[in-house]
Protein backbone atom coordinates (compact mmCIF):
# COMPACT_ATOMS: atom_id res chain seq x y z
CA UNK A 1 0.00 0.00 0.00
CA UNK A 2 1.74 3.27 -1.26
CA UNK A 3 2.40 5.91 2.06
CA UNK A 4 1.24 9.59 1.83
CA UNK A 5 3.25 12.62 2.27
CA UNK A 6 3.02 12.49 5.91
CA UNK A 7 3.91 8.42 6.66
CA UNK A 8 7.14 8.83 4.56
CA UNK A 9 8.54 11.57 6.27
CA UNK A 10 7.71 9.96 9.48
CA UNK A 11 10.09 7.09 8.20
CA UNK A 12 12.56 9.69 7.44
CA UNK A 13 12.60 11.37 10.89
CA UNK A 14 13.65 8.03 12.56
CA UNK A 15 16.98 8.11 10.92
CA UNK A 16 17.57 11.88 12.43
CA UNK A 17 15.33 12.05 15.45
CA UNK A 18 18.76 11.81 17.71
CA UNK A 19 20.84 14.23 15.44
CA UNK A 20 17.68 16.59 15.71
CA UNK A 21 16.20 16.84 19.20
CA UNK A 22 18.18 19.32 20.97
CA UNK A 23 16.33 21.63 18.38
CA UNK A 24 12.68 20.85 18.98
CA UNK A 25 12.18 24.09 20.41
CA UNK A 26 12.66 25.71 17.56
CA UNK A 27 12.17 23.25 13.96
CA UNK A 28 10.17 26.29 12.44
CA UNK A 29 12.32 28.50 10.62
CA UNK A 30 11.19 32.09 9.19
CA UNK A 31 8.50 33.53 9.88
CA UNK A 32 6.80 31.54 12.65
CA UNK A 33 10.26 31.45 15.04
CA UNK A 34 8.18 32.01 18.48
CA UNK A 35 7.22 29.22 20.04
CA UNK A 36 3.47 27.91 19.67
CA UNK A 37 1.03 29.82 21.79
CA UNK A 38 -1.48 27.88 23.86
CA UNK A 39 -4.99 29.63 22.56
CA UNK A 40 -8.79 28.39 22.69
CA UNK A 41 -8.85 27.05 19.06
CA UNK A 42 -12.29 29.38 18.94
CA UNK A 43 -11.06 33.01 19.89
CA UNK A 44 -9.06 35.26 18.30
CA UNK A 45 -6.70 37.82 19.35
CA UNK A 46 -7.49 41.39 19.72
CA UNK A 47 -4.44 42.64 19.66
CA UNK A 48 -1.69 42.27 17.43
CA UNK A 49 1.40 41.38 19.12
CA UNK A 50 5.20 42.80 17.99
CA UNK A 51 6.07 40.50 15.11
CA UNK A 52 9.62 39.11 14.68
CA UNK A 53 12.27 39.92 11.59
CA UNK A 54 11.52 37.35 9.05
CA UNK A 55 15.24 35.91 8.25
CA UNK A 56 16.44 35.69 4.54
CA UNK A 57 16.03 32.27 2.49
CA UNK A 58 18.10 29.47 1.34
CA UNK A 59 16.54 26.54 -0.41
CA UNK A 60 19.86 24.61 1.12
CA UNK A 61 18.59 25.16 4.55
CA UNK A 62 15.63 23.56 4.53
CA UNK A 63 15.66 19.66 5.70
CA UNK A 64 15.67 17.73 2.94
CA UNK A 65 11.85 16.18 4.83
CA UNK A 66 10.61 19.91 5.10
CA UNK A 67 8.29 22.00 2.30
CA UNK A 68 7.80 24.99 2.41
CA UNK A 69 4.09 27.34 1.79
CA UNK A 70 2.85 30.81 0.46
CA UNK A 71 0.32 31.72 1.78
CA UNK A 72 -1.26 34.58 0.05
CA UNK A 73 -4.28 36.44 0.20
CA UNK A 74 -6.21 38.17 -3.01
CA UNK A 75 -8.14 41.19 -3.47
CA UNK A 76 -7.45 43.48 -0.29
CA UNK A 77 -7.85 45.75 1.44
CA UNK A 78 -11.73 43.86 1.64
CA UNK A 79 -14.31 42.74 4.16
CA UNK A 80 -11.98 40.49 6.34
CA UNK A 81 -8.33 42.20 5.86
CA UNK A 82 -8.43 42.96 9.66
CA UNK A 83 -9.16 38.92 10.38
CA UNK A 84 -6.60 38.07 8.42
CA UNK A 85 -4.13 39.96 10.28
CA UNK A 86 -5.29 39.01 13.57
CA UNK A 87 -4.95 35.14 12.58
CA UNK A 88 -1.24 35.76 11.13
CA UNK A 89 -0.38 37.65 14.75
CA UNK A 90 -2.06 35.03 16.46
CA UNK A 91 -0.39 31.86 15.13
CA UNK A 92 2.82 33.99 14.17
CA UNK A 93 3.29 33.06 10.53
CA UNK A 94 3.88 35.20 6.97
CA UNK A 95 1.88 35.68 4.28
CA UNK A 96 1.62 38.22 0.75
CA UNK A 97 -1.44 40.51 0.25
CA UNK A 98 -1.83 40.78 -3.57
CA UNK A 99 -3.84 44.40 -3.38
CA UNK A 100 -6.34 45.40 -6.12
CA UNK A 101 -5.64 49.26 -6.01
CA UNK A 102 -9.26 50.37 -6.31
CA UNK A 103 -9.90 48.62 -3.32
CA UNK A 104 -7.40 50.44 -1.22
CA UNK A 105 -9.63 54.00 -1.47
CA UNK A 106 -13.18 52.01 -1.62
CA UNK A 107 -14.26 53.20 1.84
CA UNK A 108 -12.62 54.62 4.86
CA UNK A 109 -12.79 51.26 6.55
CA UNK A 110 -10.51 49.97 3.32
CA UNK A 111 -8.41 53.23 4.16
CA UNK A 112 -7.49 51.99 7.25
CA UNK A 113 -6.92 48.67 6.33
CA UNK A 114 -4.72 49.37 3.70
CA UNK A 115 -2.49 51.21 6.70
CA UNK A 116 -2.81 48.31 8.63
CA UNK A 117 -1.27 46.56 5.82
CA UNK A 118 1.85 48.67 5.20
CA UNK A 119 2.61 48.88 8.88
CA UNK A 120 2.85 45.12 9.13
CA UNK A 121 6.32 43.17 9.19
CA UNK A 122 3.89 39.92 8.44
CA UNK A 123 2.60 40.82 5.69
CA UNK A 124 4.22 41.24 1.94
CA UNK A 125 2.39 43.71 -0.55
CA UNK A 126 2.08 42.41 -4.23
CA UNK A 127 0.05 43.57 -7.49
CA UNK A 128 -3.36 41.89 -8.14
CA UNK A 129 -4.09 45.10 -10.71
CA UNK A 130 -5.93 48.64 -10.02
CA UNK A 131 -9.34 47.26 -11.54
CA UNK A 132 -9.64 43.57 -11.12
CA UNK A 133 -10.51 43.99 -14.84
CA UNK A 134 -13.81 45.40 -13.44
CA UNK A 135 -14.65 41.70 -13.86
CA UNK A 136 -15.01 40.85 -17.09
CA UNK A 137 -12.02 39.14 -17.91
CA UNK A 138 -12.08 37.74 -21.49
CA UNK A 139 -12.60 41.42 -22.50
CA UNK A 140 -9.84 42.36 -20.38
CA UNK A 141 -6.98 40.05 -21.63
CA UNK A 142 -7.87 41.21 -25.24
CA UNK A 143 -6.04 44.40 -24.60
CA UNK A 144 -2.53 43.81 -23.91
CA UNK A 145 -1.87 47.75 -23.13
CA UNK A 146 -4.56 48.08 -20.93
CA UNK A 147 -3.34 45.32 -18.96
CA UNK A 148 -0.35 46.66 -18.55
CA UNK A 149 -1.52 49.82 -17.71
CA UNK A 150 -3.78 48.65 -15.20
CA UNK A 151 -0.81 46.85 -13.24
CA UNK A 152 1.49 50.17 -13.61
CA UNK A 153 -1.18 52.11 -12.38
CA UNK A 154 -1.85 49.90 -9.14
CA UNK A 155 2.05 49.95 -8.43
CA UNK A 156 1.68 53.78 -8.35
CA UNK A 157 -1.21 54.01 -6.48
CA UNK A 158 -0.52 51.22 -3.73
CA UNK A 159 3.04 52.73 -3.82
CA UNK A 160 4.48 49.15 -4.09
CA UNK A 161 7.95 48.52 -3.96
CA UNK A 162 8.48 45.66 -5.79
CA UNK A 163 6.96 44.19 -9.36
CA UNK A 164 5.31 40.45 -8.27
CA UNK A 165 1.87 40.40 -10.08
CA UNK A 166 -1.44 37.85 -10.13
CA UNK A 167 -3.62 38.33 -12.44
CA UNK A 168 -7.27 39.10 -12.06
CA UNK A 169 -9.41 35.94 -12.89
CA UNK A 170 -6.56 33.80 -13.92
CA UNK A 171 -4.31 31.29 -12.73
CA UNK A 172 -0.58 32.65 -14.89
CA UNK A 173 2.84 31.77 -13.77
CA UNK A 174 5.71 34.02 -15.80
CA UNK A 175 8.92 33.65 -14.31
CA UNK A 176 12.32 32.52 -16.02
CA UNK A 177 12.12 29.27 -15.39
CA UNK A 178 8.07 28.48 -15.39
CA UNK A 179 4.99 29.63 -17.96
CA UNK A 180 1.95 28.81 -17.59
CA UNK A 181 -1.47 29.86 -18.94
CA UNK A 182 -5.02 28.34 -17.46
CA UNK A 183 -6.92 29.99 -20.30
CA UNK A 184 -4.82 30.43 -23.68
CA UNK A 185 -6.71 33.61 -24.73
CA UNK A 186 -4.79 35.25 -22.02
CA UNK A 187 -1.44 34.07 -23.37
CA UNK A 188 -0.62 37.36 -25.17
CA UNK A 189 -1.45 39.76 -22.53
CA UNK A 190 0.20 37.59 -19.79
CA UNK A 191 3.15 37.05 -22.37
CA UNK A 192 3.84 41.15 -23.06
CA UNK A 193 3.15 42.12 -18.99
CA UNK A 194 6.27 39.52 -18.01
CA UNK A 195 8.23 41.49 -20.79
CA UNK A 196 6.96 44.67 -19.19
CA UNK A 197 8.97 43.57 -16.02
CA UNK A 198 6.18 41.97 -13.87
CA UNK A 199 6.99 38.83 -12.26
CA UNK A 200 3.20 36.69 -12.43
CA UNK A 201 2.75 34.07 -9.78
CA UNK A 202 -0.02 32.18 -9.74
CA UNK A 203 -1.11 28.98 -7.17
CA UNK A 204 -0.71 25.68 -6.84
CA UNK A 205 -3.45 25.57 -3.87
CA UNK A 206 -6.80 27.52 -3.68
CA UNK A 207 -9.62 27.37 -0.85
CA UNK A 208 -12.40 28.47 -2.75
CA UNK A 209 -15.90 30.08 -1.38
CA UNK A 210 -19.40 29.00 -0.46
CA UNK A 211 -22.17 30.73 -2.05
CA UNK A 212 -22.36 32.85 0.87
CA UNK A 213 -18.06 33.90 0.49
CA UNK A 214 -17.46 31.94 3.21
CA UNK A 215 -14.26 29.54 3.35
CA UNK A 216 -15.93 25.72 1.47
CA UNK A 217 -14.97 23.17 3.22
CA UNK A 218 -13.07 22.39 6.60
CA UNK A 219 -9.43 22.75 7.53
CA UNK A 220 -9.14 18.79 7.07
CA UNK A 221 -10.06 18.87 3.72
CA UNK A 222 -7.57 21.67 2.77
CA UNK A 223 -4.82 19.14 5.18
CA UNK A 224 -5.66 16.54 3.03
CA UNK A 225 -5.16 18.52 -0.29
CA UNK A 226 -1.60 20.00 0.84
CA UNK A 227 -0.81 16.63 1.28
CA UNK A 228 -1.62 15.05 -1.83
CA UNK A 229 -0.14 18.27 -3.91
CA UNK A 230 3.28 17.54 -2.18
CA UNK A 231 3.16 13.26 -2.55
CA UNK A 232 2.10 13.58 -5.68
CA UNK A 233 5.01 16.64 -6.74
CA UNK A 234 1.86 18.85 -8.21
CA UNK A 235 3.28 22.25 -7.11
CA UNK A 236 5.18 23.91 -9.90
CA UNK A 237 8.43 23.98 -8.17
CA UNK A 238 9.08 21.17 -6.39
CA UNK A 239 8.82 21.23 -2.49
CA UNK A 240 7.13 24.43 -2.52
CA UNK A 241 3.47 25.04 -2.44
CA UNK A 242 1.40 28.67 -3.06
CA UNK A 243 -1.92 28.48 -1.41
CA UNK A 244 -4.65 30.90 -2.28
CA UNK A 245 -7.75 32.32 -0.35
CA UNK A 246 -8.90 35.77 -0.16
CA UNK A 247 -9.49 38.19 2.12
CA UNK A 248 -13.42 38.60 1.63
CA UNK A 249 -13.72 34.96 2.48
CA UNK A 250 -12.81 35.74 6.52
CA UNK A 251 -15.58 37.43 7.45
CA UNK A 252 -17.94 34.97 9.50
CA UNK A 253 -16.35 32.97 12.67
CA UNK A 254 -16.48 29.67 10.99
CA UNK A 255 -14.36 30.43 8.45
CA UNK A 256 -12.07 32.29 10.46
CA UNK A 257 -11.46 29.64 12.78
CA UNK A 258 -10.75 26.99 10.05
CA UNK A 259 -8.10 28.91 8.75
CA UNK A 260 -6.76 29.41 11.66
CA UNK A 261 -7.08 25.64 12.63
CA UNK A 262 -5.34 24.88 8.85
CA UNK A 263 -2.33 27.19 9.89
CA UNK A 264 -2.46 25.76 13.18
CA UNK A 265 -2.34 21.99 12.20
CA UNK A 266 0.21 22.74 9.51
CA UNK A 267 2.47 23.97 12.18
CA UNK A 268 2.23 21.09 14.58
CA UNK A 269 2.87 18.52 12.25
CA UNK A 270 6.72 20.01 11.84
CA UNK A 271 7.04 19.38 8.28
CA UNK A 272 6.25 22.88 7.34
CA UNK A 273 8.45 26.63 7.00
CA UNK A 274 6.39 29.49 5.61
CA UNK A 275 7.61 32.32 3.35
CA UNK A 276 6.49 35.14 2.10
CA UNK A 277 6.42 35.50 -1.85
CA UNK A 278 9.41 37.85 -2.67
CA UNK A 279 11.39 34.27 -1.30
CA UNK A 280 10.05 31.96 -3.77
CA UNK A 281 12.55 30.20 -5.56
CA UNK A 282 14.42 32.25 -8.37
CA UNK A 283 11.63 35.06 -8.15
CA UNK A 284 14.54 37.32 -8.00
CA UNK A 285 16.09 36.53 -10.79
CA UNK A 286 16.35 39.50 -13.41
CA UNK A 287 14.26 38.52 -16.25
CA UNK A 288 15.11 37.06 -19.52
Amino acid sequence: MKKNFAEKSLDKAFLGMFATISAASFMFTGCNQKQEIKTSENNILKEHPVAPLVSEIDDKNIISDRRVIYLTFDDGPNRGTENLLKILHKRNVCATAFLVGQHATGSQKQKDDLELLRKDSLIELANHSYTHAHNKYTDFYKNSAIVIHDFDTAIDSLKLKNKIARTPGRNIWRLNNITSTDIKTSNEAANNLYSAGYKIIGWDLEWKPTNKMGLKGNHQIMLKKVDSIFFNDLEKTSRHLVFLTHDQYLTDEDSVNELELFIEKLQKTNRFVFRKISEYPRINEVLN
